[in-house]
């Protein structure tokens, strides 16, 4: 049975899970025996969403009234006083199938495609979700579901084609803070007359995501129509995949992800292929960085998750080809989204303080990704990619980009700083990229776009008493304080190694 309540707009910020909220002794809750936690399903008009209920005690709402979160609200396009009716929501019959697998059942195809388009329909409420991301957490997921998972995800939303024969794209699997190499891969393919539509994640576990970044320089949530055309016009893009509805189950995914912290090689390939499928790409080039404290530690796992990307891109009709790189320490000085595009500007404009080591990587990666499309012949990549970059033809296409995309911007300065200096003199022996992350995360970052970090003592290098060895950023001098009473607790943020 259905029943009409009242809409009422409460303001919370439930992020993208709609959460519904009504009195314990309001009619309805009484006569369905509603409960905290029960799924429910809204109806306003021809708009109907999945929800979570909190149930309220005392005088927030009145006893016809459904208080709605911002995300409940948004989905059901709901007014003030509009009727809303409620009810059960229906059996959720997929996840039979997630519980089949917590107890060691495989997915088959049938239950990867069941699993994701209740999730991309919105109907698996957080708790479900990540009990579904804890089934295939670690290494729970077979090759075999791996692909099945992928094909379920790329077809759950738009598929996108191009014109051009072969589409390229990069990725890197991440946890090396301040690696924001596609900024500048993407102008350099680009300016080569390649196709290059970049979709790119929010920060999941990281003071940066790659679409965190480009925001400080220009929109990146311009939707799909919007997309193509920047693509038609300039060859390339730098989006936010969220804006873009291809593989939205992933977007859903990633959301829960990022609270839990859970790393999954079969979630990774699924949600990376999934997307570079969707976006209509043919060849793919992917960065697997490894370091002690990156998020892949070791030479021997990093070449099985090549293996598992490789043999599901074949699978699914997708050229991959994986390249392992140094992740023991971070890219460039900046770590926080104003401060990464600041390193990039710097690369693009030819700046004699420009980071070598984001410009060299971004090099290398730009080289493979023009060879993997046929554009320069195998070995010659990074010589065709330094004279794109060299001679101001990637900063001209990059500003093209930015343009397409809504107008290029000067990223943000950050309100308050501290310069944390170097205790002991001596060589810099060993970084711990998840701490530098965790730091600037504490200033701030992703959150406020100008907080973050600026690294300044790379391994190798020499430290005086005294000399900065890195700069904290964030936009509040509480927040500063927090981040840098955290990074005087570390013992070994930075290790150095005593000269004496």
């Amino acid at each position: 049975m259905a029943y009409a309540l009242r809409a009422r707009r409460l303001g919370i910020d439930t992020y993208q899970q709609p959460v519904a909220y009504m009195r314990r002794d309001c009619a309805v809750c009484r006569a369905e025996g509603f409960e905290a936690q029960s799924r429910i399903e809204l109806q306003c008009g021809a708009n109907i969403v999945a929800a979570m209920l909190n149930v309220v005690d005392g005088g927030l709402l009145e006893g016809q009234e459904v208080g709605l979160s911002e995300a409940a609200w948004e989905a059901l396009g709901a007014a003030p006083g509009m009727p809303v009716t409620v009810r059960h929501a229906a059996p959720l019959a997929s996840f039979s199938a997630v519980r089949g697998k917590i107890h060691g059942r495989p997915l088959d195809e049938a239950a990867a495609q069941a699993i994701v388009a209740d999730i991309a329909g919105g109907r698996y409420p957080d708790i479900h979700l990540s009990s579904f991301i804890t089934a295939c957490s670690g290494n729970r997921l077979d090759l075999a579901e791996t692909i099945a998972l992928t094909r379920a995800m790329a077809g759950a939303g738009e598929r996108m084609q191009w014109p051009a024969p072969v589409v390229v794209d990069k990725h890197c699997v991440g946890g090396l803070p301040g690696n924001r190499t596609t900024l500048l891969v993407v102008p350099i393919v680009a300016a080569c007359g390649m196709t290059m539509p970049k979709t790119s994640s929010r920060a999941i576990t990281s003071p940066a995501g790659t679409a965190d970044t480009m925001e400080t320089l220009a929109p990146v949530a311009i939707g799909i129509d919007a997309m193509r055309r920047v693509v038609q016009r300039e060859g390339g893009c730098i989006v936010w995949g969220g804006s873009v509805t291809l593989s939205p189950a992933d977007d859903v995914l990633i959301r829960v992800e990022r609270p839990l912290e859970l790393d999954s090689d079969g979630l990774l390939v699924a949600s990376v292929l999934s997307k570079k499928l969707a976006a209509g790409a043919t060849h793919v080039l992917i960065d697997i960085p490894v370091g002690r404290t990156a998020k892949v530690r070791s030479g021997q796992a990093a070449q099985q998750l090549a293996a598992r990307l490789e043999a599901a891109g074949q699978a699914l009709g997708l050229a991959v080809r994986c390249v392992v790189s140094d992740g023991s320490q971070p890219v460039g000085v900046g770590i926080g989204p104003a401060l990464e595009a600041m390193d990039v500007l710097a690369v693009l404009q030819g700046s004699a303080a420009a980071p070598q080591d984001l410009r060299q990587r971004a090099l290398a990666l730009a080289g493979g990704v023009l060879e993997l499309g046929g554009r320069a012949a195998p070995g010659a990549g990074l010589a065709l990619a330094a004279e794109v970059l060299d001679s101001g033809a990637a900063w001209n296409k990059f500003q093209a980009i930015c343009a397409a995309q809504g107008g290029l911007r000067e990223p943000p300065l950050a309100a308050c700083s501290h310069v944390l200096e170097a205790r002991h003199a001596g060589r810099v022996v060993g970084v711990d990229n998840r701490k530098l992350a965790t730091l600037a995360k504490l200033a701030g970052a992703p959150r406020a776009a100008a907080a973050g970090v600026r690294f300044l003592a790379p391994l190798g290098s020499r430290l005086a008493v005294g000399q900065p060895m890195l700069t904290i950023h964030a936009d509040t001098p509480g927040e500063l304080a927090y981040a840098l009473e955290y990074a005087q607790a570390q013992s070994n943020l930075v290790t150095v190694e005593d000269s004496s």
